[in-house]
């Protein structure tokens, strides 16, 4: 086998696997201010014959807000739709709380092609384009900068999203097409694709115009690695729980597949794009305990990142952490080296709590007890927001847990749920860097259509866009897809949103909308009035990796372990012991609680059961 290797991103590692014939190997470097740094720094003197990348640039470009020099042309009148919105507010209650800036300011959004001044680059979105985008593509023929245009970023209705997100992207495409092509010429790899928030793969040049779509690039690896990994144990409902350094990633998987939604908010901004429905909070193991004004013991979301790093780290770190609190409360053996290399300075992470014991007035345990009871909670309504709110009963499906801390916290958390199963799948520790290799590349094509859900007209139109879907995928990766899936998606007339239906028969697609309808919200009105807003083509390659093609995980078959902590490369298949106790391995750790009972399956991953 021709190595493969896939590099993930996050706030405070950046996590490497490499699948070659002698196994699967993993670790972890740390993440250095300019990405590209530590990426090629991590895979220097490896080859492979492809490199499959998730990164964080698109995100952390938005939300540090260093984006691009934009200028919005759109439609006379409409200059300031940017702005109102849908004059909803992010706090019904809280006066205080305002949406976010618009990216582009009132004196850089024109009517004229003429006024657009020097910017950077041009967002262009005039109101009919995703009918027919002829007026856009002569509007940029026109200007001299580089644009961006909605009927190739968001050809769909809705004026207001389409022109957020074509603002977004053109915001990020700067940044993000300098990272991947300073990343490009750094590298000494094969083909090269980074992953998108579909939970797909494209090649880097393609994703340079795209850049609204890598927003979630690195999360998406996670869940398509969980999903495989659920699947894999016949599992039809997976909850995937990624907590890192910086952030806990959350996500429900239905039947094997992300379920990939169209659009999402980052920072309180919309980005109508395909995307898997990820709910990410600032909660992770660098995450810094504080005290509000209230005198309130808070977690998050400002992290300590990699350098200083929690306290233990021994890097100059002074403020308690996530991690700092799992080393102090035993949950982490003192002498595991974290990410593989990090030695623990426990004396440091013991001063931290003291200094932030005796700003609260209370008890060093208390104080450390009190972080992870805080970050729990941050955790656990995370999960309950992408199960119970959505109408699904969490205790029918299993939480696979992985990211360097997601096994410390995994039993807590399903406790409270009341899931009885928790999957810890093998090479936890980076384990959405090894998503990026179960992952297939994938073309979109999509259409607004506002027909009746039986009209004679859609499966010519679904013809159609299967045939622009092909092309696309085929002038990316000149090949032929290896799967097509039609999705539409329909409402009741009068209705404001959208629940995606799959197609496979146009006849009896109404049907599959009353189902789906009674499914997500517990009924239908049968003999309503049905109406398809948009028909989705995606075309699927192959992914590099299936789940099975994975070399199994190594053990010495001679468990070793002492004072309630195992080596988890010494534990072979079917290997079985009760909690409490720790599992500990390079990247990661993963605790039992009393009453947990933990098997090893036939790849290697933990299964608890919780009594």
């Amino acid at each position: 086998m021709t190595a493969i290797i896939g590099v993930d991103v996050g706030g405070t590692f950046t996590d490497v696997v490499v699948v070659d014939e002698d196994g699967v190997t993993g670790r972890k470097v740390s993440t250095t201010p300019d990405q590209s740094d530590g990426v090629a720094m991590a895979v220097e003197g490896l080859t492979a014959r492809m490199f499959l990348h998730g990164t964080t640039a698109a995100t952390n470009t938005l939300l540090e807000e260093r984006g691009a020099e934009v200028s919005l042309l759109t439609d006379p009148g409409y200059e300031d739709l940017i702005e109102i919105g849908r004059q909803d507010r992010p706090a019904l209650y809280d006066s205080s709380v305002d949406r976010p800036v618009p990216l582009v300011p009132r004196h850089r959004r024109f009517s004229d092609p003429r006024d657009v001044g020097d910017a950077q680059i041009v967002a262009v979105c005039l109101l009919d384009s995703y009918r027919d985008p002829s007026a856009e593509e002569a509007a940029a023929a026109s200007i001299s900068q580089p644009t961006v245009l909605s009927s190739v970023v968001s050809p769909e209705f809705r004026e207001y999203e389409r022109l957020a997100t074509t603002v977004m992207s053109a915001y990020l495409t700067p940044s993000v097409a300098d990272y991947l092509n300073e990343l490009d010429l750094r590298l000494e790899i094969g083909s090269r694709l980074v992953m998108t928030s579909s939970g797909g793969l494209i090649p880097f040049d393609q994703a340079s115009g795209l850049a609204g779509r890598l927003v979630l690039s690195g999360p998406a690896g996670g869940v398509v690695a969980a999903a495989a990994v659920g699947a894999h144990h016949g599992h039809g409902s997976v909850i995937s729980f990624d907590m890192g350094g910086t952030s806990t990633d959350v996500c429900r998987i239905t039947g094997g597949i992300p379920s990939v939604g169209i659009g999402h908010e980052v920072a309180g901004r919309v980005n109508r794009v395909p995307s898997v429905p990820i709910r990410t909070i600032g909660a992770g193991g660098g995450s810094i305990a504080w005290v509000d004004d209230g005198g309130a013991l808070r977690v998050g979301p400002r992290s300590a990142g990699a350098v200083p790093g929690p306290a233990v780290y021994g890097l100059g770190g002074e403020d308690l952490t996530v991690t700092d609190a799992n080393v102090l409360a035993g949950h982490i053996p003192t002498d595991l080296a974290l990410g593989g290399s990090v030695t623990l300075d426990v004396e440091a992470g013991e001063a931290a709590a003291q200094r932030l014991a005796r700003h609260t007035g209370l008890a060093r345990e208390r104080v450390v007890a009190g972080v992870l009871e805080v970050v729990d909670a941050h955790m656990e309504r995370a999960l309950r927001s992408v199960s119970v709110e959505e109408g699904a009963d969490p205790r029918e499906s299993v939480l696979v847990a992985f990211g360097g801390a997601g096994g410390l916290h995994a039993g807590r958390l399903a406790r409270r749920l009341g899931i009885s199963k928790v999957l810890i799948p093998p090479h936890s520790g980076v384990f959405s860097a090894l998503g990026l290799l179960l992952a297939g590349p994938r073309a979109d094509s999509v259409r607004t259509v506002m027909l009746p859900a039986g009209d004679s007209q859609l499966p010519a139109l679904g013809a159609t866009l299967t045939y622009e879907a092909s092309g696309s995928f085929r002038a990316m990766f000149t090949t032929e897809p290896s799967r097509i899936r039609v999705t539409a998606e329909m409402r009741y007339e009068g209705q404001a949103h959208e629940l995606e239906v799959h197609v496979e028969d146009w006849s009896r697609i109404e049907d599959g909308f009353h189902d789906t309808h009674r499914e997500r919200f517990g009924f239908d009105r049968h003999g309503e009035p049905v109406e398809v807003v948009n028909v989705r083509v995606t075309a699927f390659g192959s992914p590099p990796l299936s789940w099975r093609d994975l070399p199994e995980m190594a053990t010495s078959g001679s468990v070793e372990g002492r004072n309630g902590v195992l080596r988890r490369d010494t534990l072979p298949a079917g290997f079985v012991t009760d909690g409490p106790a720790i599992v500990v391995e390079d990247n990661s750790a993963t605790r039992l609680e009393t009453g947990d009972r933990m098997t090893v399956l036939d790849d290697g991953t933990l299964a608890i059961t919780l009594q």
